[in-house]
């Protein structure tokens, strides 16, 4: 099948949502929800797939076992891929009564990989590399996440380095959101996340080169006995 947009009724039923996060909403509106949200997510994603790899529509409940909040259901639909050759940096796409939001990067970093990121960071010519991809990304619109930042420089660096904002992150990714619009029941809503996605290349292409996959070691092995 191929994407010809969201359903009309996705705000509505994610409105719903949010107002009434129960089993008993949801089973009286999951036909909305799989016809008009996660049936074109996957449509989207299918015509998407050739370009910028198979990707995963994530479930819509919510892990709530370590949550204060009980609620069910997740208020949003999302899903991300890894690219065509599983990068380091993902791209993402998420759906809500607030209208479609894009964004990519590698939002968490295990330990290895926090290393070499603030290493290449720190280093004037990739450091160099990355304010300038960011800082072009953030002229068109694209926004810092939400990342667990530290409130001090990493030990043994400077507080008063130029690229500190960057080096006190535990992930880096960028985000940029649109409102509902007519378009996103159209097929010109894949056109919006296609030039999102591409517009992402450098930023993972950089933590594809300088950040790599999670290596686990003896740390993360004795972690998991522990468990």
């Amino acid at each position: 099948m191929r994407f010809t947009g969201f359903g009309e009724d996705l705000p509505l039923f994610f409105e719903g949502l949010e107002a009434d996060n129960s089993k008993a909403y949801w089973a009286d509106h999951k036909a909305v929800y799989e016809a008009q949200v996660r049936g074109p997510m996957e449509a989207l994603l299918a015509d998407l797939a050739p370009d910028f790899g198979e990707a995963k529509v994530f479930r819509p409940y919510r892990d709530v076992r370590f949550s204060h909040d009980k609620s069910p259901y997740k208020t949003h639909t999302g899903a991300h891929t890894h690219g065509r050759r599983g990068g380091t940096g993902s791209l993402y796409v998420q759906v809500s009564a607030d209208g479609l939001m894009v964004a990519g990067g590698c939002w968490t970093m295990e330990r290895d990989q926090l290393a070499r990121y603030r290493a290449a960071v720190l280093d004037d010519g990739t450091g160099r590399a990355l304010s300038r991809v960011v800082a072009s990304l953030g002229a068109d619109g694209w926004e810092p996440g939400a990342h667990d930042a530290l409130t001090r420089a990493p030990r043994g660096v400077d507080p008063d380095h130029p690229r500190i904002d960057l080096l006190r992150l535990k992930g880096m990714g960028l985000y940029r959101e649109h409102d509902v619009e007519p378009w996103l029941f159209t097929s010109r809503a894949r056109d919006v996340v296609a030039d999102a996605w591409r517009s992402l290349a450098p930023l993972n292409r950089w933590l594809d080169r300088h950040v790599g996959p999670h290596v686990p070691d003896a740390t993360d092995r004795d972690e998991a006995r522990r468990r």
